[in-house]
């Protein structure tokens, strides 16, 4: 017989806890789903009660970005990129909103200069000025703005040879031309053009030269006929580089006044160009001398 003892087994059982699975979290799921249904029947009830209208501004009110809401709801700053968590980023918001006015600023451009095109239009037609000249002056919507051209013929020149003299005729379709150029605020550039014919042997002076003193004498006599002086941002002299008729360079109608009444977009990225502000980290004028 062995004098090994017999070994004793104790069995702890755990009352209560084979529900633990199954105990008090049920409820609260369940409590959240019949929250969630509640507020989703009483969604569908005021949906069903409200008008298309009202029903357009609820949905407005959802696209809103909570920044914005909370200041007043400002439709214009609305934007569809939310950060997580609620609210939108606001650099993005700055973005949609930048971009939206630059391209509501560039529609109501667009159509101020259409209108200035018929109104000119209009005016050439019922001009007694104007009638007589109506083949020399050319009217056309360009990327820079509308621009309006008065050209050369060989039978009517527009200044005289080789000088920068105005004739009569340009003189009055100039001066009536002035006060029209006043109904928008866009300012307006002026370009010279020469056909490719050298008039003079003297290098100092050559058709550069002539397309420029053109331009401003173009400008002297808007200005005299009504135009605002600072209406005028650049005159420039573009001598023959820029034909109309490219098969003909020596064709009179390459000789001619260009006047662009600027978009707001050209205007501002002239201006920008030609403006004192440092460009590339570069200072220039008196903010290098002060550096020095």
């Amino acid at each position: 017989m062995s004098d090994e003892k017999p070994r004793v087994i104790f069995k702890h059982v755990h009352k209560g806890k084979h529900g633990g699975a199954h105990g008090g979290g049920w409820k609260i799921a369940y409590a959240d789903f019949m929250t969630a249904m509640m507020a989703f029947f009483l969604v569908m009830w005021l949906l069903s009660i409200s008008s298309p209208k009202q029903r357009e501004g609820i949905a407005e009110h959802f696209r809103m970005p909570l920044r914005v809401a909370l200041n007043g709801g400002d439709k214009s700053s609305l934007s569809n990129s939310m950060i997580p968590g609620g609210g939108a980023d606001p650099a993005h918001v700055e973005g949609e909103v930048k971009l939206t006015e630059t391209a509501s600023e560039d529609e109501a451009d667009a159509s101020r200069l259409v209108e200035m095109k018929k109104k000119l239009d209009a005016l050439i037609e019922k001009s007694p000025v104007f009638q007589q000249f109506r083949s020399q002056i050319l009217i056309d919507i360009t990327t820079e703005g509308l621009r309006l051209q008065i050209v050369d013929t060989e039978n009517r020149p527009m200044f005289e040879l080789a000088s920068a003299r105005v004739v009569p005729h340009m003189r009055a379709i100039l001066r009536e031309l002035a006060p029209a150029l006043n109904g928008l605020p866009n300012k307006i550039t002026l370009s010279g053009h020469t056909d490719a014919i050298v008039y003079t042997n003297d290098r100092s002076y050559g058709n550069w030269e002539l397309s420029s003193d053109r331009a401003n004498a173009s400008r002297r006599e808007l200005v005299a006929g009504g135009m605002a002086e600072g209406k005028v941002l650049r005159v420039i002299g573009l001598a023959d580089s820029m034909h109309l008729d490219k098969a003909d360079p020596r064709n009179p109608i390459n000789r001619r006044i260009s006047i662009i009444l600027l978009n707001h977009r050209t205007q501002e990225r002239i201006e920008r160009e030609n403006s004192t502000e440092p460009v590339g980290g570069l200072r220039i004028g008196k903010a290098a001398a002060k550096a020095d």
